[in-house]
């Protein structure tokens, strides 16, 4: 668009010069002498200068496209510059507070683990304080007691107390005389041939064994039937 309108003010200027010089058919007088071959140099000419000008034009019109392509690319490489900053920016806020959070999270499972290993016999203690009370009563009543009978009663109570109240906190006693031989719950120390009990069949206990929920604290140690 822009070189058609160049084009027109090109041929207008042509057309101004040659009515400047004097319109041949207008008056004769001014263009006598001057023939065809004039008139068509001119036109040649001022045609050269037509075709140089829209070139320039056009040279003109690729260089503004070119410029505005530019422009436009390097308003989008802002853009998406922008944007990687925002992200990256939003990421490492992100990890910041991850970061922090972890190290809060670790400083407290810390503090529990060191609570734990300081106060996690807590209850265990408590109850066997009630069982330590009434062994204090019981050696009071020792001197008290004049047969055995009543000796005998004595300690029978303490000791179900003392077993009730480690039941309470999770500790069970493992079976073990009558019951087939475990490697996970028993430990054998001896084997008796014999031909009363079933091959594998624990026939003694030599010491108790106890397990802490499904965790074993210590296996019983007993004696083990075995083919005569």
């Amino acid at each position: 668009m822009l070189g058609e309108g160049r084009v027109r003010g090109s041929m207008k200027n042509f057309f101004e010069k040659k009515l400047n010089k004097g319109n041949p058919f207008v008056n004769k007088e001014e263009n006598k002498g001057e023939g065809a071959e004039t008139m068509a140099e001119d036109i040649k000419e001022n045609e050269q200068d037509i075709i140089e000008e829209q070139e320039e034009n056009s040279e003109a019109q690729k260089d503004e496209e070119t410029c505005s392509d530019a422009e436009i690319a390097e308003e989008n490489t802002d853009k998406e510059s922008e944007k990687l900053k925002q992200d990256f920016e939003n990421l490492n806020n992100q990890y910041l507070r991850l970061a922090a959070d972890f190290d809060n999270y670790r400083k407290r499972q810390a503090q529990e683990r060191e609570a734990l290993l300081k106060y996690g016999a807590e209850e265990c203690m408590k109850k066997v304080i009630e069982v330590v009370d009434n062994f204090d009563r019981a050696l009071t009543m020792v001197e008290k007691i004049d047969t055995v009978e009543k000796m005998k009663e004595t300690f029978y109570v303490l000791n179900k107390q003392l077993s009730e109240s480690l039941s309470k906190l999770g500790l069970e006693q493992i079976k073990s005389v009558g019951e087939v031989f475990d490697p996970n719950l028993h430990e054998a120390v001896m084997q008796t041939p014999t031909d009363e009990y079933p091959e594998d069949t624990i026939i003694n206990e030599l010491q108790k064994g106890y397990k802490l929920g499904e965790k074993v604290l210590r296996p019983a140690m007993v004696s083990v039937a075995v083919k005569q």
